[in-house]
C-alpha cells in the first residue's frame, strides 16, 4: 500500500480533496490541440482537488493572464535551452507546416525526459516529504513520450497517474499517396515505440494508465490490463458550445471543420456527395483552410451547394455548424476528434470513419461510422451513408439530440474532472472498484 493509500485508510477514508501535482509541459488557454487540452483538463480538476500545475516556461504569461498565482497555483519549468532548438529542428525535418506531424512529436519526446528531471529536482523533496497525495501527468499525450518521473514517484511511495495517451494509430493500407502527400515517413517506424528508452520502467511504475483509443490501448503491455482505463484527451467547454443546432428543413446541410490536408479526406467528401449536390439535395459547408484549398475548390467547381468558408472565429464556427444536420468528418487517420466532439456538442449527427479516435467517440446512436478500406470503397461507403441522412430527416434528427445528450453526459469538462476524482479515488484506496467512467462504443 502506498503512502498516500495509508493515509487515507486511516483518516477513514474521508473525503478529503486529494493534494494533486499535475504535470503538463504543455498547457496553455491561447492555443490549440494539445496545449489547450492540458490547460483545459488542468483547470478542471481544480473543481475535485487541490492542484499545483507544473508546465513549460512558454505557457507561463498565459497562464498568469488568466489570474493563477505562480508559486502557489503553478510553477513554470525552463527547458528552452533543449526545447526551443528542438522544436526548430522539427520543423525543419517536417518540411512544411503541416505536414509531418509524427515527426515533430518524436522530436519533442526525445527531449521530454529532461522536463521530468527538472521536475523532480524541483519537487522531490516535497513528493518525499508527503505534501503531494498524487502525481498525475496530462501532456504530453504521445505514448512516445517517456521520462524518470513515475519510477521516481514509486521509489517515493507516491501514486502516479498517466494519460489521457493518445496516438499509435496506424497509417491506413491503401492510402499511401495521402501519407507522402502528409511526410509521414516515420509512421512507418511506429513498431518501434515499444523500444523507446525507458518506457516500460515508466509503465511499470504507474498506478493507473489512462488511454484514449483502442489503437494507444494495443500498444500498453497485456501485464498492465487492471491498470489501463480507456478515458478520451478531448472534452467540451459548455460555456463555448451552448448553442443548439437549429437547421430548416428540407436540403441535408453537412459541414466540416479543420484544415483541409490529405489525411482529412475531404476530396472524398466532396465525390461522395456529388448525387445529392447535383440533384439540389444537399449543401456542404467547409470550415478551415489549408494547402488542398485550390484543389479542393477545383473539385468542387460547378457542383452546386459547396461553400467554403475559410477560417473563422470560434462563434462564426457556430453560426454555421448550427444551421447544418450533420458534421461530416471523414479523416483517414485521426487521434482524438475534437471536432467531432464540438459537432456533437451543438447537435449535429457525426457521420465518421470507423477508424482511430473519431470512431471510439460515436455510438450507433448518435451518429454513422464507415468502413476505412480502399479509397474508392471508402468513398462509395460515404455516399450511401450520405444518401441515408437525407432520406430520413427524423432520424437525423433524433441522431443530433441523442449526440448533444451524449457529450452533456460524459464529455464535458466539468464531467471529465469528475471522472477523474473516480480513478483519484481508486489510486489513493478510497473505492475498491477499478472505475470505468465511459465505456468503448
Amino acid at each position: 500500500m502506498t503512502r498516500a493509500a495509508s493515509a487515507g485508510a486511516a483518516d477513514g477514508g474521508a473525503a478529503r480533496r486529494p493534494r494533486v501535482l499535475v504535470v503538463a509541459e504543455a498547457a496553455n488557454p491561447d492555443w490549440v490541440s494539445v496545449p489547450l487540452i492540458g490547460w483545459s483538463l488542468a483547470e478542471a480538476l481544480r473543481q475535485v482537488a487541490e492542484v499545483h500545475l507544473v508546465t513549460q516556461i512558454r505557457n507561463r504569461d498565459a497562464i498568469l493572464h488568466q489570474g493563477w498565482v505562480e508559486g502557489v497555483d503553478f510553477t513554470a519549468i525552463d527547458t528552452e535551452a533543449i526545447a526551443a532548438p528542438a522544436w526548430k529542428l522539427s520543423q525543419i525535418l517536417r518540411m512544411g507546416e503541416s505536414r509531418g506531424w509524427t515527426i515533430v512529436q518524436a522530436v519533442s519526446s526525445l527531449t521530454y525526459p529532461w522536463f521530468e528531471r527538472k521536475v523532480w529536482a524541483r519537487f522531490g523533496a516535497a513528493l518525499e516529504r508527503g505534501d503531494y497525495d498524487l502525481v498525475h501527468r496530462i501532456t504530453p499525450l504521445s505514448p512516445a513520450a517517456t521520462g524518470p518521473l513515475a519510477a521516481r514517484c514509486r521509489k517515493a511511495g507516491v501514486p502516479f497517474v498517466l494519460g489521457p495517451l493518445n496516438g499509435g494509430v496506424p497509417w491506413p493500407k491503401g492510402f499511401e499517396a495521402e501519407r507522402k502527400q502528409e511526410g509521414e515517413w516515420l509512421s512507418l517506424l511506429r513498431g518501434l515505440l515499444r523500444a523507446f528508452p525507458g518506457r516500460k520502467a515508466m509503465l511499470d511504475a504507474c498506478d493507473a494508465i489512462l488511454y484514449a483509443s483502442r489503437f494507444t490501448r494495443a500498444d500498453i503491455p497485456d501485464r498492465l490490463a487492471d491498470r489501463c482505463i480507456y478515458l478520451p484527451e478531448n472534452a467540451i467547454d459548455p460555456a463555448r458550445f451552448f448553442r443548439e443546432a437549429a437547421p430548416e428543413p428540407g436540403t441535408l446541410k453537412a459541414c466540416f471543420i479543420g484544415r483541409f490536408v490529405p489525411l482529412k479526406g475531404l476530396s472524398m467528401l466532396i465525390e461522395a456527395a456529388r448525387p445529392l449536390l447535383d440533384a439540389g439535395r444537399m449543401e456542404l459547408h467547409l470550415v478551415g483552410d489549408g494547402p488542398l484549398m485550390p484543389a479542393l475548390k477545383a473539385q468542387a467547381q460547378g457542383l452546386g451547394g459547396v461553400h467554403f468558408h475559410g477560417w473563422l472565429k470560434h462563434e462564426a464556427v457556430q453560426d454555421v455548424a448550427a444551421r447544418c444536420h450533420i458534421l461530416a468528418f471523414p479523416s483517414i487517420r485521426e487521434f482524438g476528434g475534437g471536432a467531432v466532439l464540438e459537432g456533437m456538442a451543438l447537435g449535429l449527427a457525426p457521420l465518421v470513419i470507423d477508424y482511430g479516435g473519431p470512431a471510439d467517440l460515436v455510438t450507433p446512436e448518435v451518429g454513422v461510422k464507415v468502413p476505412l478500406t480502399t479509397r474508392e470503397d471508402t468513398t462509395r461507403a460515404l455516399g450511401q451513408a450520405l444518401e441515408t441522412l437525407a432520406a430520413d430527416p427524423e432520424q437525423t434528427a433524433r441522431m443530433g439530440k441523442a449526440a448533444r445528450q451524449r457529450v452533456t453526459d460524459l464529455f464535458t469538462w466539468p464531467r471529465r474532472a469528475e471522472q477523474i476524482a473516480q480513478i483519484y479515488d481508486w489510486v489513493l484506496g478510497r473505492s475498491p472498484a477499478r472505475p470505468e467512467p465511459i465505456k468503448h462504443s
